[in-house]
């Protein structure tokens, strides 16, 4: 009689399956699908049940590098990393063979297509905005498969050494017009203020006297200064004016 107990004891434990908290079984009766069974014991009857689990946990697939010639015919090599997760567990074992490897030959490809429509200067700057387009195209084709991509993201972007010294000269030659033009912007600003300086020296009676005054203050403070006197424009005129007077005054006497 115990042997009998045992037997069906032993029959009962090998109908049961775990299913954790992060899977679910898909359940295929005599080779046709039969129901999704959550967490928890699952009783699967031998021969004529199988269930296939199916891990629902954020997954991270490395795409390997990819060889891409850009939109402006600049050859390069390129990689990705995409998240995506299984949100109905029987597609995902009723649509597709193997989803792992769907998923990751269509990143691939995904990626080759975007990135190689792309200029460089666009992948370079807006590397963003061409996962989120890969993302997008990844997204709607595997929804028929149950899966949903969270991110994508552009790791490395190689480019041949040639082409690494040209934009790096590139950059260079960019800085340096920068530079001329905010020297230039610099030296404008600086004329503006001197020309409009200048005006107001000129208009106010012996100002240029008393900057010349200041200047030579200045200069005073250090003995080993050679000073040059430079007399202001006004003290000529007035001597022209001056020299003027007496020869005016000195024809008319003689006449």
């Amino acid at each position: 009689m115990w042997w009998f107990i045992l037997a069906v004891v032993v029959i009962l434990l090998s109908m049961l399956r775990e299913v954790k908290h992060y899977e679910r079984g898909v359940v295929l009766t005599m080779g046709k699908w039969s129901g999704t069974r959550g967490a928890g014991w699952s009783i699967i009857i031998p021969v004529f049940q199988r269930m296939l689990k199916v891990d629902l946990r954020v997954k991270a697939v490395d795409v390997p590098d990819q060889k891409v010639i850009t939109k402006d015919n600049v050859s390069a090599s390129i990689n990705a990393v995409i998240y995506y997760k299984v949100k109905d567990a029987s597609k995902a074992v009723l649509e597709v063979e193997n989803f792992y490897h769907a998923v990751s030959q269509l990143a691939q490809t995904t990626m080759r297509n975007i990135v190689g429509s792309a200029e460089l200067d666009e992948i370079l700057a807006e590397r963003d905005k061409l996962s989120q387009r890969i993302q997008e195209i990844i997204d709607a084709e595997t929804d028929k498969w149950g899966i949903a991509v969270e991110n994508v993201e552009l790791k490395d972007f190689f480019l041949p050494e040639e082409m690494e010294r040209t934009i790096a000269k590139q950059a260079e030659a960019e800085r340096e017009r920068r530079s001329v033009i905010i020297k230039a912007e610099g030296e404008v600003a600086a004329a503006e203020n001197m020309a409009a300086a200048a005006k107001m020296l000129s208009e106010a009676p012996g100002a240029l006297h008393l900057r010349t005054l200041q200047s030579l203050n200045d200069l005073s403070s250090d003995q080993s200064n050679t000073v040059v006197f430079a007399t202001p424009i006004e003290v000529l005129r007035a001597v022209e004016s001056v020299n003027d007077w007496l020869q005016v005054s000195t024809a008319e006497k003689t006449k």
